[in-house]
């Protein structure tokens, strides 16, 4: 069973910058994603970045040209570099990975969460 540890969360003010790194244990299956996601309070989960184990990534439009999402495949860990961070970027990020299973995605595991939060 995989299991998500992710770390770097913190607190900075607007314009400011993090990275988030998400260690996978045990090695991941089959064509997969790895990605972020986060939520606020009251709001759903949505996915901030991800990264396909073909190479591929995708943005959510509001972190577009902010963050960038990489991946080290021999050592199971993703990270999310978070540049020019905005007060809207506060939120806990959620780590995930799932599996490509018969033309549908499957989630594998997901992390406990790290806080972000920004200041004005």
């Amino acid at each position: 069973q995989i299991q998500l540890v992710e770390s770097g969360g913190g607190s900075v003010q607007s314009g400011g910058s993090l990275r988030l790194t998400c260690e996978a244990s045990g090695k991941i299956p089959g064509t997969n994603a790895m990605g972020w996601y986060r939520q606020t309070p009251g709001n759903e989960r949505v996915l901030v970045a991800d990264h396909t184990s073909v190479g591929t990534t995708n943005y959510n439009d509001s972190v577009k040209g902010r963050f960038t999402i990489s991946r080290d495949n021999a050592k199971n860990t993703l990270y999310l570099q978070m540049n020019n961070l905005t007060p809207e970027d506060t939120a806990v990020y959620f780590c995930n990975v799932r599996r490509l299973v018969v033309g549908r995605w499957l989630d594998l595991a997901w992390g406990q969460g790290t806080q972000v939060t920004v200041s004005a």
